[in-house]
């Protein structure tokens, strides 16, 4: 239930990261919810696709209405969508990052798939969905920048994994994998740290 419920949460979050960059580049209504929802459900989808899996949201209808809700209570009460302050698509993709690496290495783990494989599924459910949205909105995805948005995932799908062999409770596993993604995340957004690129 707590995982359930984790993952619920990430998926407002990750929509709100949408709604708030179709506010940023003023889309209408549905570019508002075509944004929110390939980044909160797209990177699961994809994960799913490929574990052969079934895709969550097909089975459960709960996330596609916390992601019409997200959208609709930020249209609401956001009367003006250019005041909205720049650190809130950076801070709440971090947030949803964090909660959707963790979910993509446990649900690898879950259907017996290799510690290795559970590290590309966490890192895929976190940049998948941001990917998309990136694309959609013209923009060069964050996960071929040189910001540390992978990276993170990396890290954060590797100690959840480390972490599995522990005899801890799972909760505290999630709660600490997590907590890695986003504070690497959030340290590299408050002091600007990238990595390298390449050029001639």
């Amino acid at each position: 239930m707590f995982l359930y419920i984790f993952d619920l949460l990430g998926t407002a979050i990750f929509a709100v990261s949408g709604v708030s960059m179709a506010f940023r580049l003023k889309m209408d209504a549905v570019g508002v919810l075509v944004l929110a929802s390939v980044v909160a459900i797209g990177g699961g989808t994809i994960r799913d696709l490929i574990l052969d899996a079934p895709v969550f949201w097909l089975t459960d209808n709960n996330y596609i209405w916390i992601v019409v809700a997200t959208c609709a209570l930020m249209i609401a009460f956001i009367k003006k969508p250019t005041r909205i302050p720049w650190y809130v698509l950076p801070v709440s993709d971090a947030v949803g990052l964090a909660v959707f690496t963790v979910i993509g290495a446990e649900k690898a783990l879950h259907y017996g798939f290799s510690p290795t494989v559970a590290v590309l599924m966490g890192t895929l459910t976190g940049c998948g969905g941001g990917a998309i949205r990136d694309v959609l909105a013209g923009q060069i995805p964050f996960i071929f920048q040189k910001e540390i948005y992978a990276s993170a995932c990396i890290i954060g799908g590797s100690v959840y994994c480390l972490l599995d062999y522990s005899h801890l409770p799972r909760v505290i596993n999630i709660l600490v994998a997590a907590g890695v993604v986003l504070a690497i995340r959030l340290t590299a957004i408050k002091w600007q740290l990238s990595l390298p690129t390449f050029s001639k």
